[in-house]
C-alpha cells in the first residue's frame, strides 16, 4: 500500500471472505462507495434496488505482474426485505478464481476503468523495481504518469524560481504570511481568499527553515467551530471570554493543545463516543464552548491537503527586506485521516488562535489555524518524495 502510494496510485480497498467468494459477491463499503462516487464511477445513493432491474456494470481487470483478465465489476443494491434494506454490494467476474479468502484486494481507477490488485497475492515492489514489465508495471506506469504530469510542471517552476537567486518579500514588513505570497507571486498565481488548493490541485504550503531542533509547526488548514453543537455561537464570544488587552486592543493569540492546559486555561478534549472535539475552558465554569465534529476535519484535511508541496526557504535580510532562497520541497499526498484524531489526542497537532477586536466591536480571527509538529508529518502523511531545488 505504501509503495502504490508513494507512486501516486490511489486506491480503495477490499477483503472478500470465503463467504462473499462462495456467494460471489462482497459488501460495498463506505470507502469503496465514496471512492466510486469521488472519481465519477458510480454513485450507489442515486441507484435503485435489484440487480436485475438497477444493477450496473463496470468495466474492469484483475491484473498482476503476468496477467491481465477481464472481469466486469456488477453494482448493486439488494431488494430491502421486511427487517432491514441490505447493503450495496460489489462483485468482480471471475474472482473467486483469482483470490483467497482474506486476501488484501486494492482497487483504482484507470482511464474510466477499474484495476483490482490482489496486494496479498503480487509483489509491486517486485514489478515495479525488478521486473519492469508485463500488465502490472505498464498500468502503474501508466496512472503514475498521469497523476504527477502536473506535479512535474510545478517543480519546474519552483526550481526556476530557485535558480533565479534569493526573491525579495514583497511584503515590507516581516509576517508570517510574507513566504507565502512571495512564493505565490513568483508563480502567478493570484491573492484570494480561496479554500481550494493553490496550484491546479496542488497545495502550496512554505516556511522558514531552521535547524531541525527549532522548526516551526506547519499549518494544516483553518477552521471555526461548528456552532450549532457550540455553546458559544461567534468566536466574539470566545474573544469576550478569554481576551486580554494588548496593544491597544482586546487580542487572543494562544496555541490550545490535549496535551497540556495553555496560560488561558484553554486545551483540547476528545470526545471519542460522539465524535466531536471540544474545547475547553479548564479554569472558568465555561467548561467546553466550542465543538468540532472530527469527522468534518477530517474531511478538510483530506481536501486541502489531497497533494501537497512543502516549501522550504532560507531567510536572508538584505536592505532591511526579508529575501526568501529557495531550497527544497517534500511533497505529500492522502493524508491518513484515522492518524488526525491519535495526533489531536496526543498534541502533536494543536490549534492556534490569532484574534484581535475591530472598532466594529466584533472578532477578526485569522484561524483558528490547525497545525502539526514539523516531526509528526510523516506519520499523517504516507512516504513522502523530497525533491533539492538548488
Amino acid at each position: 500500500m505504501k509503495r502504490l502510494t508513494a507512486e501516486s496510485v490511489d486506491i480503495t480497498l477490499l477483503q472478500p471472505t470465503w463467504t462473499a467468494l462462495d456467494k460471489g459477491y462482497m459488501d460495498a463499503t463506505a470507502p469503496v462507495r465514496n471512492y466510486l462516487k469521488e472519481n465519477g464511477l458510480h454513485d450507489f445513493e442515486l441507484q435503485g434496488r435489484g440487480a436485475r432491474e438497477n444493477g450496473v456494470k463496470i468495466e474492469a481487470f484483475l491484473v498482476s505482474e503476468q496477467q491481465q483478465i477481464k472481469a466486469p465489476a456488477s453494482l448493486y443494491k439488494p431488494k430491502a426485505k421486511p427487517t432491514k434494506d441490505g447493503d450495496p454490494r460489489i462483485w468482480f467476474s471471475k474472482l473467486h478464481h483469482h483470490a483467497n479468502p482474506d486476501d488484501m484486494l486494492a482497487v483504482t481507477e484507470h482511464a474510466g476503468q477499474l484495476v483490482v490488485i490482489n496486494l496479498t497475492q503480487v509483489d509491486v515492489s517486485h514489478a515495479l523495481d525488478v521486473q519492469q514489465s508485463g500488465p502490472l508495471w505498464d498500468v502503474l506506469r501508466n496512472i503514475s504518469a498521469e497523476a504527477t504530469s502536473i506535479a512535474d510542471e510545478l517543480l519546474g517552476k519552483l526550481r526556476i524560481i530557485a535558480a533565479g537567486g534569493y526573491v525579495p518579500s514583497i511584503m515590507d514588513e516581516r509576517a508570517d504570511t510574507a513566504i507565502g505570497r512571495t512564493l505565490e507571486a513568483a508563480l502567478g498565481i493570484a491573492m484570494n481568499a480561496r479554500r481550494e488548493p493553490d496550484y491546479k490541485g496542488i497545495e502550496l504550503k512554505s516556511y522558514r527553515r531552521k535547524p531541525k531542533s527549532q522548526e516551526n509547526r506547519k499549518q494544516l488548514f483553518t477552521k471555526v467551530p461548528n456552532w450549532e453543537i457550540s455553546k458559544f455561537n461567534s468566536m466574539t464570544d470566545v474573544l469576550n471570554a478569554f481576551g486580554y488587552f494588548r496593544d491597544g486592543r482586546d487580542r487572543l493569540n494562544c496555541t490550545v493543545s490535549a496535551a497540556k492546559v495553555n496560560s488561558q486555561g484553554l486545551t483540547f478534549k476528545l470526545d471519542e463516543k460522539s465524535g466531536i472535539l471540544n474545547e475547553v475552558s479548564a479554569t472558568t465554569d465555561h467548561g467546553a464552548f466550542a465543538a468540532w465534529y472530527l469527522s468534518e476535519l477530517r474531511a478538510d484535511l483530506e481536501k486541502k491537503h489531497s497533494e501537497t508541496f512543502w516549501v522550504g526557504a532560507n531567510v536572508h535580510r538584505i536592505g532591511g527586506r526579508e529575501h526568501f532562497e529557495f531550497t527544497d520541497v517534500i511533497h505529500t499526498r492522502k493524508p491518513i485521516g484515522s492518524q488526525f484524531d491519535i495526533l489531536i489526542e496526543q498534541g502533536e497537532i494543536t490549534m492556534d488562535h490569532m484574534m484581535k477586536r475591530l472598532d466594529s466591536g466584533r472578532a477578526h480571527e485569522r484561524g483558528p489555524s490547525f497545525k502539526i509538529e514539523a516531526g509528526s508529518l510523516d506519520l499523517l502523511f504516507p512516504p513522502s518524495k523530497t525533491y533539492a531545488l538548488v
